[in-house]
């Protein structure tokens, strides 16, 4: 089972207040209904949707419905269910122009169900384990798409548009932004799972972070250490050691000694074994007069 087939087997089971419930069943209407004047035909291949679609149905409308399943060889025997509808057409049409007329003034509420109607007909979700974070809606009329990313972007959720051959696709990165997706949808089962993915993957992230944080770091000493002891080098080969002052050659010789060390670690071992304290700051500041004499001795002697 898909992370988006879990959803929406979830968000089936749920029930909200008919208006929330009737609001989410018009939008899946809109977008994966065949409406015509004589008859109204759904298919869908989810059996928890199937059941939604036929139980939202009998509860708002009372209609007989005909309910017709075939078997796709193709999709390794799934299962195709065919809902036809023929009572109450006109009250059921009108009731879809009346929502979609209204849900840019809707509460709040109302948004999140016909965002969860839409799921339902065009939406879907990575499985967070397995991709990256990525939510999206695909419709073929420009129209639509622009009004799904106003409904998202009123509830705080950053969506984009994208055209696609010949549909669009709206479309959302973030990993917050999708949990507060799925949070509105009320499948909350599914947010646990997505959570806890998502708490791993920032962890796991933040953990190589710090890792090529502390290897950027060892780099930087091995090469800063480098260029001091090429420097040191330099100094000893033309007998400029004379000079420097008689701390900055005691340093000289503790950086000879202990040559992989940053300049905290050199700190601390200068401090402890000859009981005169000196900072990371002030070894640096040793090595910047050697580093300044060594380009002087360099320049004067071009």
């Amino acid at each position: 089972m898909t992370f988006t087939t879990q959803i929406k087997e979830e968000i089936t089971k749920e029930e909200n207040n008919n208006i929330e419930d009737l609001t989410s069943l018009c939008t899946y209407l809109k977008f994966n209904a065949t409406l015509e004047e004589d008859k109204m035909t759904v298919m869908v291949v989810n059996a928890s949707v199937a059941r939604w679609i036929f139980k939202l149905l009998k509860t708002n409308y009372n209609v007989l419905i005909k309910l017709t399943t075939r078997t796709m060889k193709r999709f390794k025997a799934r299962n195709l269910y065919i809902l036809e509808v023929k009572e109450k057409l006109d009250l059921i049409y009108k009731d879809i122009d009346n929502i979609f007329k209204e849900i840019s003034t809707s509460s709040d509420e109302e948004k999140k169900a016909f965002l969860k109607g839409m799921f339902l007909a065009c939406g879907s979700i990575n499985d967070p384990k397995k991709n990256q974070y990525h939510l999206e809606f695909l419709v073929k009329e420009e129209e639509d798409a622009k009004l799904i990313d106003d409904l998202l972007n009123s509830l705080k959720i950053k969506s984009k548009v994208l055209k696609r051959d010949r549909e669009y696709m709206v479309y959302v990165k973030s990993s917050e932004n999708i949990s507060d997706f799925i949070k509105y949808l009320g499948a909350f089962n599914a947010l646990f799972y997505f959570e806890d993915i998502r708490i791993y993957k920032d962890h796991k992230n933040m953990v190589n972070r710090l890792n090529n944080c502390e290897q950027a770091n060892v780099e930087r000493t091995l090469k800063s250490s480098k260029t001091v002891l090429d420097n040191i080098k330099y100094l000893e080969d033309n007998d400029l050691l004379m000079l420097l002052d008689d701390r900055s050659k005691e340093i000289i010789e503790y950086k000879k000694k202990y040559p992989d060390t940053s300049l905290g670690e050199l700190a601390e071992i200068i401090t402890m074994e000859t009981n005169k304290s000196i900072t990371k700051s002030g070894i640096n500041h040793h090595f910047r007069k050697i580093n300044a004499l060594v380009k002087k001795a360099k320049e004067n002697h071009e």
